[in-house]
């Protein structure tokens, strides 16, 4: 990365190749092991180390550079983000349609901003289940072209539009994709799959698949100062965490172990297999300690003293609402990464763990905002209050700026890419 506008084309590359949590994982691995980290299964033996090493379940992904000389007891520097956005889902049997327009029925996922996905053209990504000689296998599907469509009511129809009373949407009615004419025919999907996948339909066994916005990301703005783009939050975070690893991994801090950690499901509530609010993270660094020859108390001393940046974009103060934001802590796009501070403790930021951060920007000489609920209002959260909860591990819970949070199309500052990344590069190398 050479200077910023470089980095937030980048950014946009690796947005552009995830359009599933299954294809953002894979996107980091691939980014990864070109930065010589390898690959290890998660049912394999884990290696001693010294050495850098990922390892991938699904849309979630752990790397971890062990340093020359490294204890059992050894503590962390974790950073950590997600790889899932708000949208749509189709559902395990999807055929649907009327009036002879055949349809796909999906299920919202998350909290997206419904009237961001109508009359856009939307392809198809995620994961397929399929039947093999050897038992079953699991093939990432993309469907890179206009496939689904979800066209608005026209507001000549619409009185309650033409009344100016707003947009209503009901989710199980008016968001339902079609994709061709003809009569509904329950199997049409699942032979669509076996065909785009090179396999018989009736191999064809289950799927996690996503909707997503065709149109790429691009720099806008009249001197190209803003990153427009789907899936920000919290790719965004995502590719900031890989590239600081990346950038540290052939030279490891002496002092702690550097790891990342990109979990699924954050925007759903973090609980699944492989969620934030589960046990997939402390298996993860337990067993990195457990082959460096560790036991469980070399792991509890080393949680003890370890600690976590949670990555994930937070709302820049907009223009045209600045009634919805505290006052005294306005956020610009291109100031900066965001600390989140929390009373209640929707974020996990604390006073030891601001003060790592700000010594960390201080280091990479790049500012720092900072985010706090309106009062009386209630944001978001993020994985940062569950692994702090889980793994009793501090944590400082930041982000990039961005606005149309959950939107289909996000956006944010073209600048502040290259800024997150040097300050979590600090925290995992600190001078």
């Amino acid at each position: 990365m050479t200077n910023a506008r470089d980095t937030a084309l980048d950014l946009i590359d690796f947005v552009d190749a995830s359009p599933s949590p299954y294809h953002a994982a894979a996107e980091a691995l691939r980014r990864l092991t070109a930065a010589g980290f390898s690959e290890v299964a998660p049912d394999a033996e884990w290696p001693a180390g010294p050495g850098r090493y990922v390892t991938l379940e699904g849309g979630s992904l752990f790397a971890w550079a062990v340093p020359d000389g490294a204890a059992p007891h050894t503590p962390f520097r974790l950073l950590g983000a997600h790889t899932d956005s708000p949208t749509l889902r189709v559902k395990p049997r999807p055929d649907t349609g009327s009036v002879g327009i055949r349809q796909l029925g999906v299920e919202v996922y998350g909290g997206p901003l419904l009237n961001s996905w109508l009359d856009r053209d939307l392809g198809l990504a995620g994961r397929v289940v399929i039947r093999t000689a050897d038992g079953t296998a699991t093939r990432l599907l993309r469907v890179h072209r206009p496939l689904l469509r979800i066209p608005q009511l026209a507001i000549h129809l619409d009185q309650d539009m033409r009344a100016g009373n707003g947009l209503k949407l009901d989710a199980q009615e008016h968001l339902v994709p079609m994709w061709s004419l003809g009569p509904v025919d329950s199997e049409a999907f699942r032979e669509f799959l076996g065909k785009e996948l090179g396999v018989e339909a009736g191999d064809v066994l289950s799927h996690d698949l996503v909707t997503y916005d065709l149109t790429g990301g691009a720099l806008a703005g009249l001197d190209e100062e803003f990153v427009s783009s789907a899936r920000l939050d919290d790719l965004g975070c995502a590719h900031a965490s890989v590239t600081a690893l990346a950038a540290i991994a052939d030279r490891p801090a002496p002092q702690h172990v550097s790891a990342l950690v990109l979990f699924d499901n954050e925007e759903i509530g973090s609980v699944s297999a492989t969620g934030a609010r589960g046990a997939w993270l402390g298996r993860q660094l337990e067993r990195s300690v457990l082959a460096r020859g560790g036991n469980r108390e070399e792991f509890l001393r080393a949680l003890a003293a370890s600690m976590h940046i949670s990555a994930d974009m937070t709302h820049a103060t907009h223009p045209n609402y600045p009634d919805k934001h505290e006052p005294q802590h306005q956020i610009a796009l291109n100031g900066g990464p965001v600390v989140k501070v929390s009373a209640n403790v929707l974020y996990a930021t604390e006073a030891r763990t601001h003060a790592a951060f700000l010594l960390a920007a201080e280091q990479a000489a790049v500012p720092v905002q900072y985010f706090v609920n309106r009062s009386g209002m209630r944001s978001g959260s993020t994985i940062g209050p569950y692994v702090a909860a889980g793994l009793a591990i501090p944590t400082a819970d930041v982000g990039n700026p961005a606005l149309a949070m959950h939107s289909a199309r996000e956006l944010g500052g073209a600048a502040d890419p290259g800024m997150l990344i040097a300050a979590l590069q600090a925290f995992l190398s600190p001078a």
